[in-house]
């Protein structure tokens, strides 16, 4: 094995994982480690899901990929089956999160072309997070931008869950606003209802796209499919990607009735995007999501990591935790990363955000006996750095 051969683009920890099962991992020794990272919110029914193995294993027995120059009944049933539960229009299939914000920004700039040669300015937000390519990067947290030539002159950054800023830039020439429903990379912010009804609200004034991101809080875990059902509003695109395959690769943009034929054949393609392996994999998600009534786990598994935190909170002084359903943060107020590694060695995962913020992102179909071994090993690990 040569750890050389790969790119140094991760801060990896120095540990091989062989096989997992449900909310565990299991290293090359045999050691067994929880799993609280779930891939970043995209392993949705946790590691090697039955029912998702065996559909993996028949659809690669008959067909994993063809030309979109042709339709398969996987990709269809998909594209109705995410209609029916986002009450979109249609979808076009990608690979990743980045590419369906690729998609949506393409969208929205053919969109405003389409009125006026000047309307052409996108509007994001502080502690945004959307991608890495260089089309993503321009409505992304500066931070990440730092080392590249990306062109952010038609783009507006406007300070999150603050309506009057919002109104204050916008005008006749934004074709589209892109936010996340709750910001994840940007440290687990929820955005107010205020705030999304004055994004809905003047989209429509100036005939703009609302863009909502839901790459990390959609499929399932904010406790809804999508996290915008838990607001009075509807958007015209959503980004969706990780959560939607439950670890196989695939991203969807969805599109209201109005826009599903603003981009007409030739202005967008994915070689890979809506495979049958892909489309097969995520109507097995769906189907276990409802059939096993997991919007409903998520929401009573939620209620009771918020409580169990409580408790640890009182005895530690820690910061509040925030989020929805399983997709969930907290600041230790120490730093966060001492906080993880100590957590590391104790085998347990769980991963960073934002400023100083700790994610909690089990799977939809976590079980309370897993959240309790989760506090047992933050109780031990937040005592021993008391006595530190």
């Amino acid at each position: 094995m040569s750890k050389s051969a790969i790119m140094n683009t991760y801060g990896r920890k120095d540990v091989f994982f062989k096989t997992g099962k449900g909310s565990y991992l299991f290293d090359e020794n045999g050691d067994k480690y929880l799993d609280f990272v779930m891939g970043i919110a995209t392993n949705t029914l946790g590691h090697c899901d039955e029912e998702m193995s065996k559909v993996i294993k028949e659809q690669a027995s008959s067909l994993i990929h063809l030309s979109n120059l042709y339709w398969n009944y996987p990709q269809t049933d998909l594209g109705q089956k995410l209609i029916d539960k986002s009450d979109m229009g249609a979808v076009f299939f990608c690979n990743s999160g980045t590419e369906s914000v690729e998609g949506a920004l393409k969208l929205a700039l053919k969109h405003g072309k389409t009125i006026s040669g000047e309307k052409n300015k996108l509007i994001c937000f502080n502690n945004s997070f959307h991608g890495r390519t260089l089309g993503s990067l321009k409505v992304t947290n500066e931070k990440y931008q730092k080392d590249y030539s990306v062109d952010s002159s038609n783009v507006i950054v406007v300070d999150y869950n603050d309506p009057k800023m919002l109104e204050e830039v916008f005008d006749k020439n934004v074709c589209g606003v892109i936010l996340e429903p709750i910001q994840g990379e940007g440290g687990i912010i929820s955005s107010t209802a205020e705030f999304m009804e004055k994004v809905r609200e003047l989209c429509d004034k100036y005939e703009s796209l609302m863009i909502l991101d839901e790459v990390q809080c959609g499929m399932g875990r904010s406790g809804e499919y999508f996290a915008f059902q838990k607001y009075q509003v509807k958007p015209d695109v959503i980004s969706l990607a990780k959560g939607l395959g439950g670890g196989i690769p695939i991203g969807a943009v969805l599109v209201s009735e109005k826009y599903k034929d603003v981009l007409k054949p030739g202005d967008h393609g994915s070689t890979f995007g809506g495979n049958p392996l892909s489309c097969s994999v995520a109507l097995s998600v769906i189907k276990e999501i409802d059939e096993k009534d997991l919007l409903n786990n998520v929401k009573s598994m939620s209620d009771y990591i918020i409580d169990s935190y409580e408790s640890l909170k009182e005895k530690y002084h820690l910061g509040e935790i925030k989020g929805e359903g399983l997709l969930l943060g907290f600041d230790p107020i120490i730093e966060n990363k001492k906080v993880l590694d100590k957590l590391y060695e104790k085998k347990v995962l769980l991963v960073g955000a934002g400023n100083n913020v700790i994610r909690i992102l089990p799977p939809l179909n976590v079980e309370k006996n897993q959240i309790d071994l989760l506090f047992e090993k933050l109780d031990e690990v937040f005592s021993e750095i008391d006595k530190c």
